[in-house]
């Protein structure tokens, strides 16, 4: 079974994440920042992953390190839970839309780290979430995560519905790129042998 858990203690935050790509779907999440857990959740739904977050951080400050730490964990499970990532499909891409917002979103389990971000947010916030954050949630994870994202906005004007496309459209991309190809399930998905 793929799965992973990491615990992640700084004097800024305390946090726990479980990761099950074979899982159903199921969130439970409880970051401090309702934004966010709505967002995982999301994430966990589309992706068709089991997620279990619990954090407990400065919010008193902001979410910033909140949402960074999340992002470092979350990433480091993916990384942990896919072992040499032999039989993955590797590549996944979707064009999402939520409502007038459309989103492009592409993946490589490459082991590089690379983050090719465009999404123009036009809201300072969205409740009292800060909106940049989601661009620092993508960078952490990728970095821990050792692969490369592309993600484009094409085409929207409200911010909500900006993020969320995003969110959903990383989980529903992941869930292609992580799943296993009954074709290649004993191959490792590159010329080199190593991912």
């Amino acid at each position: 079974m793929r799965t992973s858990e990491i615990k992640r203690k700084t004097a800024e935050t305390d946090v726990t994440l479980s990761l099950n790509l074979d899982g159903v779907g199921e969130g439970i999440i409880d970051t401090g920042c309702g934004f966010l857990d709505h967002m995982l959740t999301l994430f966990a739904k589309h992706a068709h992953y089991d997620l279990s977050v619990k954090c407990v951080g400065d919010t008193d400050v902001d979410y910033h390190h909140t949402v960074e730490d999340v992002a470092i964990c979350l990433g480091k499970a993916l990384y942990e839970t896919l072992g040499d990532k032999k039989g993955i499909c590797r590549y996944g891409d979707i064009i999402l839309p939520m409502d007038e917002a459309l989103i492009m979103v592409a993946v490589d389990i490459s082991g590089r780290e690379y983050l090719g971000y465009a999404l123009d947010i036009p809201s300072y916030r969205v409740g009292d979430f800060d909106t940049e954050l989601c661009e620092e949630f993508m960078r952490a994870f990728v970095r821990e995560a050792k692969l490369t994202l592309h993600l484009r906005q094409l085409a929207g004007t409200n911010s909500h519905h900006i993020i969320e496309g995003a969110f959903k459209a990383l989980g529903r991309t992941l869930a292609k790129a992580t799943a296993i190809s009954e074709r290649f399930a004993n191959e490792i998905p590159s010329t080199k042998g190593k991912l």
